[in-house]
């Protein structure tokens, strides 16, 4: 097994992998088993390697470039990104039927999106998935369809995905049905696995908690769900195989309802090992069923391997096989009461496993993460019982599903403040690489295993008068670990850069992806100009810059990559004023933004050109959209988009948010020290003609990094050498520009 395992990882030529298979042969003792070990390896590898080849295979290639109407099938919920809204499909007609690829639905397309099973038709182009999309590679997806249109006349799919399907929907309806839709949102995510309908505010305490396992699918909530049924299926009478039978039947139906996953495909098949094993009369092998599982999800899809997720879900349960039953003795002899004792164990080893992992492909690691979870584990088991009983009563009554599912408040109340707590703790959440994580690792069980070894040759009053006895290795590892990445986050938030300087005027181009946030400061006095899209890092950039209160939030128009995160920052910070650009105009955000804006107080103004904002030495001129200049939903935002001059200090920069030269042209600018490029530096004729009126001695764009719209087009760098420096958020991450003087001025960057 862990032979095949290894080579379906590898996904090397055979020959390769023969050649290391008999090199291993002929260097072990027992060339029988080395042989059979070998063979699996290769038989391994070339299987991971035709299936790679039917997965790359498509019908798809000489549709690449068209333009035009695409029937498809959507496969799961839409997910915010940074150009908009994405989600899975699977094209129903034409040549290509049967392929899937990735719907992309842009930021001014406020149509509603047809939920999973609806066949839709949409207008667009497709292309070829960027090499580094990450989430068309984990879709299998061949293409990408860039929507111009979409209609949806109330077809469904059928057959067993369609009966899915209306089983999702009715849990969805049930879960729904009985708490807050705050609550609510996170009851899904924890009992199905759907964490699209959470707030940008909650995913990122959770996050920086060290939490966000508790929202996805994983082998807890199998485990949970066979909890719960075994004592009903034996109160109905069920002898010992009807129940494994059953239990089985439903671990089945659990892992498509939960969407699928990887983590939630490995907790599946051990499960269902160990239900197997059972009927079978053997004893169940954990060690067997974590090959299983690695097997079957490599045969689904050998690159598999490559996603973080499927990585951390194999890590923790590695380290809970090897490491837990240890920690857990460890626990038991200094008396700690043996339901806390597992959970330490579990927590501690999981967490210390998948350390290294969360640093390697999200560069931060959660130092409240263990203490997090202790205090989260007594409500989790409650919130998933409830959700998944609700989820089952709501196949027949949504209304006695909602009663079930409201009991569940308090809980899950009780998680959102204790991740929110956890998560507004000082360096909670430190940036730093896995390499760092490494060496902290090897540090701290160096220095336990130091202690260990002193514990038992010197008194205990050589580490601590007060203290009698062994010093707890694993403890003295985790303060080792917890000491380094404060050491490395904190070295790294100094090469990263710092607040400005008290007293000195700055202006930042903040990096949040394929979006627009400009942030002016003067001392504690700032004032922010977009807030960049829903999901992107809004709230860490102006906590990077040292932001206690804004004293104006500037909405420049009414599209998701520039106000997305405006109601996660009023949430969080205190904001004087809301000059709003987008006012009028339609859809979630909006309504997300003007209840949130009602709820803390916050007063709106419509942004209109001679309007003026002061902030110390922080001012902002509006020059575009004329008053009376209404917000026609059914229009082109962009021409509508706030233009303004900022000040801060002896600073002076042209704000042009999606404004292009048809609105630029025939306004009265002054020169300016700095640009910042109109609408991601996308193709503007009129570049070249506003850079000779403006003379700006540094441009910068706003951009997301590989997105797929082409920004900043070729036309717009090929203008902008007339600039003498040019740069941009993709490349050179967050632009902080300061005073430096009277027509000086300092550049930074933070990568």
């Amino acid at each position: 097994m862990a032979g095949l395992v290894l080579g379906g990882v590898a996904a090397a030529p055979p020959s390769v992998v023969f050649g290391l298979a008999l090199a291993a042969a002929l260097l072990a003792g027992r060339p029988g088993p080395a042989l059979l070990c070998a063979a699996a390896l290769l038989a391994g590898a070339g299987g991971a390697e035709r299936r790679l080849a039917a997965l790359d295979r498509s019908a798809l290639g000489p549709r690449i470039g068209h333009v035009g109407a695409v029937g498809f099938e959507v496969l799961e919920a839409p997910r915010p990104g940074r150009f908009g809204r994405r989600l899975a499909a699977r094209l129903v007609a034409g040549a290509g039927a049967g392929e899937r690829v990735l719907i992309t639905i842009p930021p001014w397309l406020r149509t509603p999106v047809p939920s999973v099973g609806a066949l839709a038709l949409a207008t667009g182009r497709l292309a070829r998935p960027r090499p580094t999309d990450l989430l068309a590679r984990a879709r299998r997806a061949h293409a990408v369809l860039l929507v111009s249109t979409l209609r949806w006349d109330g077809r469904r799919r059928g057959g067993v995905d369609g009966l899915v399907d209306r089983l999702r929907a009715r849990a969805e309806a049930a879960l729904a049905a009985g708490p807050p839709a705050r609550e609510a949102a996170l009851l899904r995510g924890m009992a199905l696995g759907e964490d699209e309908a959470l707030t940008q505010e909650v995913r990122l305490d959770f996050r920086r908690a060290g939490l966000s396992h508790l929202v996805a699918a994983s082998g807890q909530n199998v485990v949970l769900l066979c909890a719960l049924a075994a004592p009903f299926l034996a109160l109905a009478g069920l002898g010992l195989r009807a129940r494994l039978l059953v239990l089985l039947g439903l671990v089945g139906l659990y892992v498509p309802l939960a969407g699928g996953g990887p983590a939630i495909q490995r907790a599946g098949i051990m499960g269902a090992a160990g239900i197997v094993a059972a009927l079978a009369g053997r004893p169940a092998s954990r060690w067997y069923a974590l090959g299983l599982a690695a097997a079957a999800t490599l045969a689904l899809d050998p690159r598999a391997a490559r996603d973080p997720g499927w990585q951390m879900s194999f890590a923790a349960v590695l380290a809970i096989l090897l490491v837990v039953p240890r920690l857990r003795e460890s626990a038991l002899a200094r008396r700690l009461p043996r339901p806390l004792a597992e959970v330490a164990a579990v927590t501690l080893a999981a967490s210390l496993a998948t350390a290294p992992l969360i640093a390697l492909h999200f560069t931060r690691v959660s130092l409240v993460a263990i203490p997090a979870n202790l205090l989260a584990a007594p409500a989790v088991a409650p919130v998933m019982w409830l959700g998944l009983a609700a989820a089952a009563t709501g196949q027949v009554s949504t209304g006695a599903a909602g009663v079930i599912a409201s009991l569940a408040g308090p809980p899950l109340g009780y998680l959102e403040w204790l991740a929110h707590a956890a998560g507004s703790v000082p360096s909670a959440e430190v940036h730093v690489g896995a390499a760092v994580v490494l060496v902290a690792l090897g540090v701290g069980a160096a220095l336990a295993l130091g202690a260990r070894r002193l514990s038992r040759t010197a008194p205990a009053r050589r580490l601590g008068a007060a203290v009698r006895g062994r010093v707890p290795a694993p403890a003295l590892a985790l303060v080792s670990l917890a000491t380094a990445l404060l050491l490395a986050g904190a070295a790294r938030r100094a090469l990263r850069g710092s607040p400005a300087p008290p007293g000195v005027p700055a202006l930042s181009f903040l990096d949040v992806g394929q979006g627009d946030a400009t942030l002016l400061q003067d001392g504690d006095r700032a004032v922010l100009v977009d807030a960049g899209p829903r999901e992107g890092p809004i709230l860490a950039r102006l906590r990077e810059a040292g932001v206690g209160r804004l004293d104006a939030l500037v909405i420049t128009h009414a599209q998701a990559d520039h106000e997305g995160g405006a109601a996660a920052v009023m949430r969080r910070y205190p904001v004087g004023l809301l000059l709003d650009g987008g006012a009028g105009a339609g859809g979630p955000d909006r309504a997300e933004i003007g209840a949130v804006a009602a709820a803390r107080g916050v007063r709106v103004v419509a942004a209109t050109a001679g309007e003026r904002l002061r902030a110390g030495r922080v001012e902002l001129r509006l020059l575009w959209p004329p008053p009376g200049d209404a917000s026609d939903p059914g229009g082109d935002p962009n021409l509508r988009a706030v233009v303004a001059v900022a000040h801060a200090g002896p600073l002076s920069a042209l704000l042009t948010a999606d404004a292009e030269s048809p609105v630029t042209a025939p306004l009265e600018l002054p020169a300016v020290t700095v640009l910042k490029v109109a609408h991601h530096g996308s193709a503007d004729p009129g570049l070249g003609p506003l850079l000779a009126r403006i003379h700006p001695r540094l441009a910068v764009i706003e951009v997301g990094r590989h997105n797929p719209y082409g920004h900043p087009t070729a036309q717009a760098l090929a203008a902008l050498r007339a600039v003498p420096r040019v740069l941009r958020t993709d490349r050179d991450g967050t632009i902080r520009v300061l005073a430096d003087g009277p027509g000086a001025m300092r550049v930074g960057t933070s990568p």
